[in-house]
């Protein structure tokens, strides 16, 4: 298996790929709150308690979480487009399971199958590094990382839409005939992309990191349901702590880890997931604050009294702003880096839970708040593929990303545990229904804003960011500039054969102190090729093509900013492959 320089697009894609991506990243995301405008009905609907039927929410969720970093490392493996649509595909047979059934357990499983599509948005930033001229890629990242928003806020009004005009199961049919519709668009118009990952799939680490993720989320989104000093709930989380200690050892000692936490560890990735945890808790409170708030009765002295619908309509700007800030964080990464957009969105959402403490008495207030909040958001997640994909080799795009993806999904996943503790203890006991107060909400807002500021002290920990051609053009006249300098910081030099001639198509692998690939390509017609490195330090470069010996040459890289000319003279005999 090959992979293609870190830096370099494997094939120029069509301008349909990336709203094609950015459309699969948004249908996925409409599963994670497809059920928000019923889920108050559905103990009834199911003909079950409300602590089990918290399970159909909780079961997306879990599966999500486990989906991301496994559907990644195996995209990486084995080709990114494939599990794409493989992810699309358990996804739509998911929610037709959904959609023929009333029974709780059927509709769990339904809604697990759903859970795991949520690995495609990874895969879609992987598949668009690997296709897109640098020009183009800041914006489609950019526009991919939203469609979580995205998806989630405009399925609010169009889920309230169809639940208040339609049997609820009709959700379901809308979400598998969105999913069939991905599948033929990605077929069509979406290549497979070459870059292959070296290695085998982890499968031990994998059943690892998916026991560990269960053991701790579970009791995050239940511990409401149990308590969260019970015994159940405190022997969760210490299980999880034993088994993710366990699987961390076990990874560190693997050549081919599923997570490699070596690189997770680089500030640069370490800092960007630590601060993606606190995004995701912000971008939660808006989506459980402002619906409640709009639907509760005027007759309460501070609900608003919308309908369903109109609650969604008002709260669908969140997520349009995210969609239509991309192409502003493009310009703005352009010229300023990942790190101070990451930072400026931040900013934007602490602005916004800031002031919304003080508009709650109005429609038009929350309108203002959800638009302030869906630019930071936007801004905000935009930058955290662009950050990742800086900072860790093309081979481990998706993985990483997978990862990145599963971060924000803790955050999520604490936020609504925290938010519902928060808004159920404060509630008022009206005729036996617990009814949110005002107190609740604005508790919950200042909660959303500590967890700006915390992400924005990781934030400030960032490294400054090393050259990124790929992600800092912003025109074709600077693409071609910085296609120039991208030898910089590297190897560069021809493949030879034993009397001078290029080698064309020889395969020239980076090898770290470590024995790990830190980079491969292919060389040209002409036989040259370009390798950069990802830090300073010792290095095998590996040759080898079709009909002849291997070649293994060493040589050090001082990590500044220059390039080392190396040819690779590969030996002339014919061996036998």
């Amino acid at each position: 298996m090959t992979h293609t320089p870190t830096d370099q697009p494997t094939r120029r894609a069509s301008g349909a790929v990336v709203p094609v991506l950015a459309f699969a990243g948004i249908v996925v995301a409409v599963m994670q709150t497809l059920l928000v405008p019923v889920i108050k009905d559905l103990p009834q609907l199911l003909d079950t308690e409300p602590s089990n039927a918290t399970w159909v929410l909780t079961s997306t969720l879990l599966s999500g979480a486990v989906a991301t970093p496994i559907m990644g490392r195996l995209g990486d493996l084995y080709g990114k487009r494939r599990l794409l649509i493989l992810s699309l595909a358990v996804m739509v047979v998911g929610a037709l399971v959904s959609a023929l059934t009333s029974d709780l357990l059927t509709m769990i499983a339904g809604r697990t199958l759903q859970g795991f599509a949520m690995g495609a948005i990874p895969l879609g930033i992987g598949l668009m590094r690997d296709m897109l001229p640098r020009e183009k890629l800041g914006s489609a990242m950019a526009l991919m990382s939203s469609s979580i928003g995205v998806g989630g806020g405009l399925a609010l009004p169009l889920a309230a839409l169809i639940a208040q005009h339609a049997d609820w199961h009709a959700l379901f049919y809308g979400a598998a005939g969105l999913g069939a519709l991905s599948i033929v668009l990605t077929l069509l118009v979406v290549p497979e992309s070459p870059a292959r990952a070296e290695g085998t799939f982890d499968v031990l680490g994998a059943i690892g990191l998916s026991t560990g993720l269960v053991l701790f989320l579970l009791p995050i989104t239940k511990g409401s349901d149990w308590g969260w000093t019970s015994g159940t709930t405190l022997g969760l989380f210490a299980a999880a702590a034993v088994v993710l200690v366990l699987w961390g050892v076990m990874e560190l000692r693997l050549k081919a880890p599923l997570v490699d936490l070596r690189t997770t560890a680089r500030p640069a990735v370490l800092f960007t997931n630590l601060a993606s945890i606190m995004v995701g808790v912000s971008f939660y409170v808006v989506s459980l604050v402002l619906p409640q708030l709009l639907q509760l009765p005027k007759a309460t002295g501070y609900g608003l009294g919308q309908s369903m619908v109109t609650a969604g309509l008002l709260v669908a700007p969140l997520g349009l702003t995210m969609m239509f800030t991309a192409p502003v964080y493009a310009r703005l990464s352009a010229k300023y880096g990942p790190k101070v957009t990451l930072i400026l969105g931040m900013l934007i959402i602490a602005i916004g839970y800031g002031a919304g403490l003080g508009l709650m008495s109005a429609a038009w207030q929350s309108l203002v708040i959800a638009v302030v909040l869906g630019a930071g958001i936007g801004l905000a997640y935009s930058s955290l593929p662009a950050l990742i994909v800086g900072a860790v080799p093309a081979s481990e795009t998706g993985a990483a990303n997978g990862l990145n993806t599963l971060m924000r999904s803790i955050g999520t996943s604490v936020s609504s545990a925290v938010i519902g503790m928060v808004l159920a203890n404060t509630a008022n006991n009206v005729g036996g229904v617990a009814v949110p107060t005002m107190h609740g909400f604005r508790v919950s807002f200042l909660i959303a804003t500590g967890a700006v500021a915390v992400g924005l002290l990781m934030a400030l920990f960032l490294p400054k960011p090393n050259k990124a051609p790929q992600l800092r053009a912003s025109s074709e006249e600077e693409a071609a500039i910085e296609r120039a300098d991208e030898v910089l910081r590297g190897f560069r030099g021809r493949v030879l054969d034993a009397s001078g001639a290029p080698v064309a198509r020889a395969k020239v692998t980076l090898i770290d102190r470590r024995g790990r690939q830190a980079g491969a390509t292919l060389s040209a017609d002409d036989g040259s090729y370009v390798l950069t490195v990802p830090t300073q330090g010792a290095y095998v470069l590996a040759a080898r093509a079709t009909g002849r010996g291997p070649l293994a040459s060493a040589a050090t890289h001082t990590g500044d900013d220059r390039a080392i000319d190396l040819d690779l003279a590969l030996p002339g005999e014919t061996v036998t492959a």
